[in-house]
């Protein structure tokens, strides 16, 4: 596939921008989907790109997360499992699908995600802890639908891991770490079935891993006075896309 000048820059300066708001807050890849598939991929093409570079995000962000004094890999193993084995599942069932039919359960997700952060408890520096017998199977079904979709999932991982009692700035640093694991999942499936297209992924990996290292600085100096406006920011910001307002 051949990129113009216009769409070369296009993908190296979203991408940045996705970076910074997917480490954040999460959303970015509201931005980067619609934006390959403005450039001529077909959605579920434009949806196993995008993970690519997801994942060479969410790697570099773990990494500067770590650097910066706040790790998050023994933070995730716990809820590694329902995770990877949601979106693997999820993962393999999109991939089935026509660009058609994905874009259409694009929407469908994009609502049910809404009406999930609008439900979701208000953060607060003391949170009640989930209750295992439910936590199992929320981490599943948010793997579940990051492996199908992606877009917005780092919101909900945040609002999940905080009202499990961790505070932001660390809720962010297992969010890199999780999305890390089960996109790779995902990335082999999309491979799999040929639906990664590796200029646009290699220049939107190079873009979102230099704002993934740039968000992880962020969220750690600015703490939860930048990452709580923030983390509302994208739900309000993700709320007016999928109502259409923009």
């Amino acid at each position: 596939m051949e990129l113009s000048a216009v769409e070369i820059l296009a993908l190296l300066v979203g991408g940045v921008f996705a970076g910074v708001v997917n480490t954040i807050a999460g959303g970015g890849s509201l931005l980067t989907v619609p934006m390959l598939v403005m450039i001529g991929l077909p959605g579920t093409v434009a949806n196993g790109t995008n993970r690519v570079a997801v994942l060479a995000q969410s790697l570099m962000a773990t990494w500067r997360f770590g650097a910066e004094g706040v790790p998050g890999v023994r933070a995730a193993l716990p809820i590694a499992t329902p995770l990877l084995l949601g979106a693997t599942v999820g993962a393999v069932g999109v991939s089935t699908l026509s660009s058609q039919a994905f874009e259409k359960l694009f929407g469908v997700f994009m609502i049910l995600f809404l009406v999930a952060a609008i439900c979701a408890p208000a953060l607060a520096h003391e949170q009640r802890k989930l209750d295992p017998r439910f936590a199992w199977i929320s981490f599943l079904l948010i793997g579940l639908y990051g492996g199908a979709v992606q877009a917005g999932v780092g919101v909900l991982l945040v609002f999940a891991l905080s009202r499990a009692g961790h505070d932001l700035v660390l809720s962010n640093s297992i969010k890199v770490v999780v999305i890390a694991l089960f996109t790779t999942a995902a990335v082999a499936v999309f491979i799999y079935q040929g639906q990664v297209l590796w200029l646009p992924a290699i220049l939107l990996s190079a873009s979102m891993s230099l704002g993934a290292a740039i968000g992880a600085r962020v969220a750690v100096r600015g703490g939860e006075r930048i990452l709580r406006p923030a983390l509302f920011t994208a739900v309000i910001a993700l709320a007016g896309r999928m109502l259409g307002l923009y």
